[in-house]
């Protein structure tokens, strides 16, 4: 396993102690590869995703470039979109143990302008 890699699983364990999704505060999980994004939120409680937005669904939409910060912002207004119509308005990040920076962060902005409270 690659060092930066074992570095985000640490990461990741750290931040998943103290995070926990409930289905009136349900946890916003991001994962991000080399080629896509993907945001669920999720009742912990319940082991259930309540919403989910990736930038395969902006693929579908005819999209071709999806591991790039516009692509974060699109799904960051997705997710919000899709929230929103479940009536979720507050949540808990969980960035997954990757760095709050780029993608990640683009993400979860836009995701804050469009109405998610977090």
């Amino acid at each position: 396993m690659l060092v930066k890699q074992k570095l985000r699983f640490r990461r990741h364990f750290h931040i998943r102690k103290r995070v926990r999704g409930t289905a009136e505060l349900p946890r916003m999980a991001v994962f991000r590869s080399n080629r896509h994004l993907y945001v669920q939120l999720i009742d912990d409680e319940a082991g259930h995703t309540l919403v989910s937005a990736s930038t395969l669904d902006l693929r579908a939409e005819g999209a071709t470039v999806t591991a790039n910060r516009q692509a974060a912002v699109k799904v960051g207004a997705l997710i919000a979109e899709r929230a929103r119509e479940k009536k979720i308005t507050s949540v808990v990040f969980d960035r997954g143990g990757f760095k709050f920076h780029g993608r990640v962060k683009a993400l979860a902005e836009t995701a804050r302008e469009a109405g998610l409270k977090f």
